[in-house]
């Protein structure tokens, strides 16, 4: 059961303010810890890189509540918060958020991020539709830098409602459009949710999908193939065995995004880098990375998206796979494709 809103707010952003005082009030003492800790640890200067970003995150995310309390105040009390000059305010304040944090990302942890591929072309501006790869920490922290600070869109965003457990999703997502997806909740409502939240797009609109609906791992995706033959889906499981790296991606959010905005273009995403670090042990283990995050994109116009149901299945199965097979080729050269 979700926890009210109310109580979120009332437990969990005060909850974040007293853990920042505390941190920041024994920032000597954990200083002179991370310093004694590092030489023993594997990693460059680790426990000190990590902690560099820990408190950095802490910090911007208390200036964040802080600002989004003004923001309210400046809404008239929450009551203008739907108004066009408060919802561009609370994208500048997003992409502001993003941009510090991926540039302390990539000092604390020597990353190097590189996008490849097609970009949606600057004009004509219309919506997106945005299906990613969801795999490791961060990654749709990095989708939404790229979206709001590269290409200067308004992201809406399809994720899990047990996000909301961070104040800063919760009062962020709560505030602009975006839909919070709850196990317990008929699919039929998600998906005409989905829908709807397409149709009020844009020409500077982009809706985020992530369609595995979680990360990957051999659990999940022995789970997807046999919901997908227990529902009847035996060419999409068939599609999914042969996936090496991706689960199989939930068609029925993507096709309610596609009908709820036929004129939008598509960008599908995937990247590298970050797949192995799904437990706070990986976490752990891999930071700092000091290595390479690739992102390849690839744009498909809106006339070459199919308009029925069925073609529109078919055809994200064939891009799932041309995912599968990129990724594979950047973790292992040498892997064989599909169908090779």
């Amino acid at each position: 059961m979700p926890v009210p809103r109310l109580l979120r707010r009332l437990l969990f952003a005060p909850a974040v303010l007293l853990v920042a005082l505390l941190v920041f009030a024994a920032m000597p003492v954990l200083l002179l810890a991370a310093a004694i800790a590092s030489p023993f640890l594997p990693g460059r200067m680790r426990a000190l890189r990590i902690l560099g970003f820990a408190v950095v995150y802490l910090a911007l995310e208390v200036l964040m509540l802080l600002a989004l309390g003004a923001l309210w105040l400046a809404a008239g009390f929450g009551r203008q918060l739907d108004a066009p000059r408060m919802q561009r305010a609370h994208y500048r304040l997003a992409g502001w958020f993003l941009r510090v944090l991926m540039s302390t990302a990539r000092r604390a942890f020597n990353l190097l991020i590189e996008v490849h591929g097609s970009a949606p072309p600057p004009l004509p501006r219309v919506p997106l539709i945005v299906l990613a790869r969801h795999a490791g920490p961060g990654d749709s922290l990095l989708l939404l830098h790229q979206l709001l600070n590269a290409e200067r869109r308004r992201p809406r965003i399809v994720l899990k409602d047990v996000l909301q457990w961070d104040p800063l999703v919760d009062i962020v997502l709560n505030r602009l459009p975006a839909h919070f997806v709850s196990a317990s909740s008929p699919r039929a409502d998600a998906i005409g949710s989905i829908a709807r939240l397409a149709s009020g797009m844009g020409s500077d609109d982009a809706l985020v999908i992530f369609p595995e609906g979680g990360n990957f791992t051999e659990n999940r995706r022995r789970r997807s193939i046999a919901k997908l033959e227990e529902l009847g889906r035996h060419e999409e499981a068939r599609r999914a065995r042969e996936l090496r790296h991706l689960l199989a991606p939930h068609s029925g959010g993507v096709v309610a995004a596609l009908t709820g905005c036929p004129t939008a273009d598509v960008v599908l995403v995937a990247h590298t880098g970050l797949e192995d670090l799904s437990t706070v042990v990986d976490l752990w283990r891999g930071l700092p990375l000091d290595d390479d995050i690739d992102i390849r994109m690839w744009h498909v116009p809106a006339a070459d998206v199919p308009t029925d149901d069925a073609g529109r299945i078919d055809w994200l199965g064939k891009w799932w796979r041309r995912m599968d097979d990129w990724i594979g080729t950047e973790r292992n050269p040498t892997e064989e494709h599909h169908g090779s």
